[in-house]
């Protein structure tokens, strides 16, 4: 499978299932469209069932009868034949080495993957089910989960870092991650928690890794300090511009945050080195033009930024919709651009979804099911309970257990491990299947009613990100 696109002056040409992203003039782009169109009408299937990946239809195609059809053709006429020869002649090579046209390598080992050892490794420690803020697209009901206003007691904490160092088998690095509500509302909590985990990483051969979401509010100095010493990542979350952060991130009674939290941002990212943080924020319908809240943060001097698009109830008047999407992929489009233009100054900086690695990429487990949720990561509530992730706290069906008994309810645990790129029709013949790896499993159970299903506007926005992080990486290398 390939997915050809031009973008901002450059013919990109990704062959999906080796990952291999050519660049390519014209003359190839066109070849390259030209035996793709042959072979899928040899086969839209094609067979896997032989030696290496290399298509095996690849040998069918008639190639003089392509170089005769392109010297006649009105756009290739003028060009000498051996040109047009010497362009085939190297994507065959390129067929060869198996970095174009290659067959799936994955799909006939799904079933080993299903059967995977249950290992832990990750935690989402709901600290504080609270939060002193009321930001208008909250999915945690304002930090609460649509339960009680209740912290995390060191007691339940402790208990499920035991789990997890219980339930994570051989693997060595773990990751405890507070979120909320804001999770400084229990900061004597997340301090013992990580004096505790400190303390049993070498009897038991494991080392933690701490991560913190916050608004900022409750931000001191001691605070950012012991941060800084402490937590391998730190999320700031702020929206952008004044105005589109007040509209959507202000406190109970009304009034704006973005003032009281904006320099000790600033201060927080200065402390890091611009390294291990990042800004996070959310676009929604009443800002698509959300590069220039991007571009707003990246002008105050952070490097690590992230800008997501809001995932609300239709009915909301802040839903994104299907509308939205031509606005959108400009804006992502425009974005990109002008990172091309910033890369290697100054004013250069990192944008989360721009980020991918073409050259090692995630491991094949993480290509196929992502994140991990509901088997390799957990989230655990104020009171010891656990789910898939944050996203499902609150929704009964999906309890899985606690940390005193464990995990009771497996099947949940084994629905989700059988959530894969393959299980999700609508992945299985997307370009972007390796890179997104099927999406969020919270979103497509609350747009398609199930995990195996998708979140279309979701979809379509990946797909676009995706294009734009490959032109970024073939304009600036």
């Amino acid at each position: 499978m390939i997915h050809q696109y031009k973008k901002n002056g450059y013919n990109i040409v990704l062959d999906v299932n080796s990952g291999a992203v050519h660049v390519v003039d014209d003359l190839s782009y066109d070849l390259i469209e030209e035996c793709d169109n042959r072979l899928k009408a040899i086969s839209k299937e094609p067979s896997t069932d032989v030696k290496g990946i290399s298509n095996p239809f690849w040998s069918l195609i008639n190639k003089e009868e392509i170089v005769e059809s392109f010297c006649k053709s009105d756009k290739y006429s003028g060009t000498d034949k051996s040109e047009i020869q010497e362009a085939l002649d190297e994507i065959d090579e390129l067929v060869n080495d198996e970095e174009l046209f290659t067959v799936d390598r994955y799909e006939n080992h799904i079933e080993a993957y299903k059967d995977r050892e249950n290992v832990v490794k990750a935690l989402c420690l709901h600290i504080a089910h609270d939060c002193n803020l009321a930001c208008r697209y909250c999915f945690a009901g304002k930090g609460e989960y649509q339960g009680e206003k209740e912290l995390m007691s060191f007691e339940v904490g402790k208990k499920a870092i035991d789990f997890l160092v219980a339930n994570s088998g051989v693997r060595r690095n773990l990751e405890v991650d507070f979120f909320g509500g804001e999770p400084l509302m229990n900061f004597e909590v997340v301090k013992e928690l990580v004096s505790y985990a400190r303390s049993i990483e070498e009897a038991n051969n494991k080392h933690f890794r701490f991560t913190l979401t916050t608004n900022g509010v409750l931000l001191s100095d001691e605070i950012m300090e012991y941060l800084n010493d402490n937590m391998d990542n730190v999320v700031l979350s702020i929206d952008g511009r004044p105005d589109v952060h007040n509209r959507m991130r202000p406190f109970p009674n009304g009034s704006s945050s973005y003032d009281l939290i904006i320099d000790k941002f600033v201060k927080f990212a200065k402390l890091r080195g611009q390294e291990k943080y990042y800004v996070r924020g959310t676009f929604t319908h009443n800002n698509l033009d959300f590069s220039k809240d991007v571009l707003h943060l990246a002008d105050l001097g952070f490097k690590q930024v992230s800008v997501e698009p809001v995932v609300a109830e239709p009915s909301e008047d802040y839903a994104l919709r299907e509308e939205d999407l031509p606005i959108l992929y400009k804006e992502y489009e425009s974005l990109a651009k002008e990172m091309v233009r910033r890369c290697g100054t100054d004013e250069d900086f990192n944008f989360f979804h721009f980020m991918i690695d073409l050259e090692g990429g995630p491991c094949v487990y993480k290509r196929l099911s992502g994140c991990g949720s509901g088997t390799e990561y957990l989230a655990v509530t104020p009171h010891g309970d656990l789910y898939p992730c944050h996203q499902f706290v609150g929704n009964e069906d999906f309890l899985m257990g606690n940390v005193d008994a464990g995990i009771t309810k497996t099947e949940i645990r084994d629905k989700f491990k059988s959530c894969n790129v393959y299980a999700k029709k609508e992945c299985k013949d997307c370009f972007a299947k390796f890179y997104c790896s099927g999406g969020c499993a919270a979103n497509s159970y609350n747009y398609a009613g199930d995990i195996l299903g998708s979140y279309e506007i979701g979809c379509k926005l990946q797909k676009e990100r995706i294009e734009d992080a490959i032109m970024i990486q073939a304009a600036t290398q």
